[in-house]
């Protein structure tokens, strides 16, 4: 069995990974792009050893933070790891909210000349279009027109790359939401509480290291801070950017597993989570 779990950041997908691998004696293995790295624990919200509650996770904390790591890379690792969990007969809780990295997972995603599909998701679109500028001073591309910015910045720095709609495992994709409003409420305060539980901290201990890697310029939280860092605005105005960007993330999020996947959704019923479990549990036996 194959489940993968899916949504937005900060919506509980973590949470019901776990309750839904104690149920199934299942292994987790995440999707996330940016805890496949060491040491960056605070800021991307990384699963914690209580959290993980004696389940066995794969794909986290695997690179250093200067090394750099593709959907490319990914798909080779993650694999071998489901693969080899399938030939023992395991169950697997796929999770995280990743979508190119689940993608290029399970479905017919085929990579020409080892070259890579680079992840734009962290990036905001003026930070696209910065890049686009570097390459093509005169582009006609709009700022707001996010896909187009993506295409012809992959088209640029890679070769093709062979994508179809058939999934190559027999995998249920489980979307958790709730409203937008509340969603937002939820992502600000867990801003609130990584800067509370040691986020500058952790930041500012790469900063001073003067590392300046493509996993630390990407991960919304640290880019954020190190301009805090820099000089270059306050830390009140770094919060609210990390807020802002994480919330455009999220929408970013929804608008991708929508377009992309046929992703059954669930809305958290936060005052009763056992609740969700239930009916994710329901479904996922009576389909």
């Amino acid at each position: 069995m194959i489940i993968a779990v899916v949504g937005p950041t900060g919506v509980g997908k973590t949470k019901m990974s776990i309750e839904l691998a104690k149920k199934y004696d299942a292994e987790i293995i995440s999707c996330d792009s940016m805890q496949i790295y060491k040491e960056m624990d605070i800021g991307t919200a990384k699963v914690t050893q209580e959290e993980k509650d004696g389940i066995k996770h794969h794909m986290i904390d695997i690179k250093d933070v200067n090394e750099d790591y593709s959907v490319y890379d990914y798909q080779k690792d993650a694999r071998n790891i489901l693969n080899s969990l399938l030939s023992k007969n395991r169950n697997v809780i796929i999770v995280g909210g990743t979508g190119l990295y689940l993608k290029a997972l399970l479905y017919n995603y085929e990579f020409k000349e080892n070259t890579i599909k680079k992840d734009y998701f962290n990036y905001t679109n003026q930070e696209l279009y910065n890049m686009v500028k570097k390459i093509d001073n005169n582009t006609k591309i709009h700022i707001n027109n996010r896909q187009r910015l993506e295409s012809f910045l992959n088209n640029h720095t890679t070769n093709k790359v062979t994508v179809s709609d058939k999934m190559l495992y027999d995998a249920k994709i489980i979307g958790l939401t709730r409203p937008r409003n509340e969603l937002y409420k939820t992502i600000n305060d867990r801003v609130d509480k990584m800067i509370k539980d040691g986020l500058i901290k952790e930041a500012k201990y790469f900063y001073d290291k003067k590392i300046d890697s493509k996993a630390i310029n990407t991960a919304i939280a640290y880019k954020e801070l190190y301009m805090y860092f820099d000089g270059k605005m306050t830390l009140e105005e770094a919060v609210e950017l990390i807020k802002k960007r994480s919330r455009h993330y999220a929408k970013r999020q929804y608008t991708w597993f929508n377009n992309q996947m046929n992703v059954k959704w669930f809305y958290i019923n936060v005052n009763n989570f056992t609740n969700t479990i239930d009916e994710v549990i329901e479904y996922i036996e009576n389909n």
